[in-house]
Formats: C-alpha cells, structure tokens, sequence
C-alpha cells in the first residue's frame, strides 16, 4: 500500500460500521461488577463516540475508585470475556450499505480502509469478528491509544501521513457522532457524516462536515465523494 496510496478511509465502529444490540454497555456493566463489585447498568454513562479509556476514567470517577496496571488490565479482560459471550448470533446487526460499501473502496485502485475509533483493538476485533468484518481494515487508531478522541484522530492521521504517504486532505474519517466531525477537524481530515447511530441529524448538519448522509446504502455518493477528494477538489 505504501507509495500508491492515495486516498484513506478512515471508518468509526460502533453506529457508523454496526451496531451490538447495547451489548458492550452490558459488557462493561458486567466487568464492573466482578472488578469493582459494584451492580451499575451504566446508562447514565455516555459511550457513543467516546473512546473506551474515556468511559472507564468515567465509571470509576462515578464511583471514587481507581485502579492500578494490574488492576486495570484485569477490567479489559472482565469486558473482552463478557463481549464474547454477549454478542450471540443475532444480537446486532450491519448499518444500511455495509459491508459492500466497504467491499467498493477496497476495489477502487489507491484507497486504504482503516478504522478510527474509541474501542480498544480487542473489543474492536470482536465487534468485526462477529458481524463478518475481519480483516478489511489495512491499519487503525484504538482507544488504549489515546483517551481523547481528538489526540487519537491526529496520532493516526500523522502514522497514515508517514507510512503511507496519504496528507490529511485526503485522509476522510467516517462516523456518526459529533465526537467524529470534531476529531477528523483536529486532524486537519475531511469527515463523512451519517445519522445512522444516536446523534440527530440535525446536529450532526450544524457542525457542517463534508458530506453528510442519512446512512451509507447511498455507495455511489460516498465513492463519487472519495474520487473527488482523491483527485484534489
């Protein structure tokens, strides 16, 4: 990929990629149960956008509780173990045009697909492993990587500059919160925009990204839009 790449995908998981049926809130739920021996549903707590370092700095301000390395390393493995027995065959489902939007920029010659988002890269993994999707994604930005959103989007943005050559111009980040309109202006990329998770339209319009789309079953829009941006408009 690297010297003839020219365009970068970079895609956020949970509302824009598929959706789990609310079976990471459950996971994490779970792991606060058996590491902090709390029962807390979590539903006051945020997710969407959010990275998941973010979240759990959340929960445990909640709760007046810090956790050491050790400790906390174990409340990844609590979640990573419950993630998997949660997510059974037909809990979740795939947004509107994936994965053959996904299959469409794979073929078009130049484009990488990467993935921008707050999971960590095990939780990510069986997200994507679950719904069909291992594997499309060339390279990534994960929570453990940076708690902020906004650090992580520049951090992936400049790794994308340096080993593949792509400017962040043509780097476009792909979600559906204004958590990802602002990362992908911090990283100085362009953004797609589409109201397929929790985030109104109406709000995610006012922030005025790129493109913006109901969802992303409209492949030809969103590849007209790649090609524009590759070409330098």
């Amino acid at each position: 990929m690297a010297g003839g790449c020219r365009l970068a995908w970079l895609f956020d998981v949970d509302g824009t990629l598929l959706l789990t049926g609310g079976a990471a809130r459950e996971s994490f739920s779970c792991a606060v149960r058996d590491r902090l021996g709390v029962e807390d549903d979590l539903e006051d707590i945020p997710f969407a956008g959010r990275t998941e370092p973010h979240i759990l700095a959340d929960i445990l301000r909640k709760h007046g509780r810090a956790l050491g390395p050790a400790e906390e390393a174990a409340y990844w493995d609590s979640v990573f173990t419950h993630m998997r027995r949660l997510l059974v065959p037909g809990r979740g489902r795939l947004m509107p045009g994936i994965p053959a939007l996904l299959d469409k920029i794979a073929a078009q010659d130049g484009w990488a697909l990467g993935l921008l988002t707050g999971n960590m890269t095990q939780m990510a993994g069986i997200k994507l492993g679950h719904f069909g999707l291992a594997g499309r994604f060339a390279f990534g930005g994960f929570g453990e990587m940076a708690e902020d959103r906004d650090a992580l989007a520049r951090a992936l943005v400049t790794r994308v500059g340096r080993e593949h050559g792509v400017p962040p111009a043509r780097c476009i980040v792909v979600g559906d919160t204004e958590h990802d309109v602002a990362c992908a202006r911090a990283a100085g990329a362009r953004v797609v925009a589409v109201a397929t998770g929790f985030t109104p339209r109406a709000t995610l319009e006012a922030l005025r990204p790129d493109l913006m789309l109901d969802d992303l079953a409209d492949i030809e829009a969103v590849v007209a839009y790649g090609r524009g941006v590759a070409a330098g408009d």
